[in-house]
């Protein structure tokens, strides 16, 4: 896992995650300021198990698996500093859990306890990533929902056509073709402008 990397090197799906994860250590300490500890959990339960373990892990898989992926070290890199900046904002709660996960993830810092508090770093704030990642989730929603209905099995992959007039959307979707084929049991992607 390389120590520091060019942001310019990251993924969609990378910066997307790093944004969400900056944004939360930013509502977090709000939180944590007005003693708003239940409020202050709930969304860091929310993130780790919703954002991080729902959607981001499944997302790099692909990259993770596939030793030619030249951005698996951004993945990898991504994967580490967002673990380890949800571990500091749950440390309060689960303090020796914590502590036990981020000694054994990094050698950086010696302990949990005596660690800098995850901050907002303007250069981690990426609105256009975050709205597409988005976009591509609410289609990935909306073709697992047709699948449940019509009683799909999950084995059984299907052709998925994605048709918009509006080009910056189709671009979005072009550049995340391979989220439909992992988490949306796509066989063949095609991107159509019209219905013809």
């Amino acid at each position: 896992i390389p120590d520091e990397i060019d942001l310019n090197t990251l993924t969609a799906a990378d910066k997307w995650i790093l944004s969400k994860v900056n944004s939360l250590a930013k509502e977090i300490t709000a939180n944590m300021d007005n003693f708003d500890l239940g409020i202050a959990v709930q969304k860091i339960y929310d993130f780790i198990w919703e954002e991080f373990c729902d959607w981001y892990i499944e997302m790099v898989k692909p990259r993770l698996w596939n030793d030619e992926d030249e951005t698996k070290g951004a993945a990898l890199w991504t994967l580490k500093n967002v673990l380890i900046n949800a571990l500091k904002m749950l440390h309060p709660y689960m303090p020796f859990i914590t502590e036990e996960i981020f000694c054994n993830l990094q050698d950086e810092e010696a302990s949990i306890m005596v660690s800098a508090w995850p901050e907002y770093k303007a250069e981690w704030n990426f609105e256009q990533e975050e709205y597409a990642v988005e976009t591509i989730k609410e289609a990935v929603r909306a073709i697992r929902n047709v699948r449940t209905s019509m009683n799909v099995a999950p084995s059984k992959k299907a052709k998925v056509y994605v048709v918009s007039e509006n080009q910056k959307l189709l671009e979005i979707f072009e550049h995340s073709k391979v989220f439909f084929e992992t988490l949306g049991h796509a066989s063949e992607v095609f991107f159509k402008s019209d219905n013809q």
